[in-house]
């Protein structure tokens, strides 16, 4: 099921200044909207209340749905929303294999394990089946990143810099590979980035500001 994220009256304050005031926005199925602004405008702080995982030391209000459900209150793993960030945070003492059947929903282990492999095969990565991260090259580490992020089968996914630590080339191949597979699984994302080449071609972008004290 298609479903919309949509932010109305956000409002962050970390207890010395606000991050942003009364921000609202909606991101439909299969559209990439970005968030841009500089340093301390609170485009990852705004991710982490997304997510549910807003440090204490911030103080939040406002009303964030997916799909018309209310997401206020819920606890990261009700909120079925995932995450993918500039570091791949693989699980270092597992295989490639391994790190995607964890994020696979439960079930019989025969399904899953096929599932992954094909997902493996689908990426043309089945050679690193048992590699581990390790073993494994920047362009590759990101891939596999993605996928057991996708393979958990989210409402919604953020993107957090995820392009960042790559070189050129690789970046605008796996900026693709991303957008594709996020218009395939037909599921709204929210990008967080301080590179315009990272902008879908006509996404739409939100431009932050630092909030002044009033």
């Amino acid at each position: 099921m298609t479903q919309t994220l949509a932010v109305s009256g956000l409002t962050i304050d970390n207890g010395a200044h606000p991050l942003c005031r009364d921000l609202s926005f909606t991101v439909p199925p299969r559209e990439v909207v970005t968030l841009m602004g500089p340093s301390g405008s609170g485009k990852s702080t705004i991710l982490n209340w997304i997510s549910g995982d807003l440090p204490p030391a911030f103080k939040a209000s406002g009303t964030l749905t997916l799909g018309g459900r209310s997401l206020n209150g819920l606890p990261v793993e009700k909120r079925g929303i995932g995450i993918l960030f500039q570091d791949d945070l693989l699980f270092p003492h597992m295989t490639v294999l391994e790190n995607l059947l964890f994020a696979l929903p439960g079930g019989k282990a025969g399904p899953r394990r096929a599932k992954a492999l094909q997902v493996l095969t689908d990426l043309g990565l089945d050679d690193l089946t048992h590699r581990h991260p390790a073993a494994l090259s920047g362009g590759q580490k990101a891939r596999i990143s993605l996928m057991r992020t996708l393979v958990s089968r989210p409402d919604a996914v953020l993107l957090d810099e995820p392009f960042s630590k790559l070189d050129k080339p690789l970046r605008k191949n796996f900026r693709a590979f991303v957008f594709d597979q996020i218009t395939s699984m037909g599921i709204p994302a929210l990008l967080v980035t301080h590179d315009e080449d990272d902008i879908p071609t006509g996404g739409r972008l939100i431009r932050l500001e630092r909030q002044e004290n009033r």
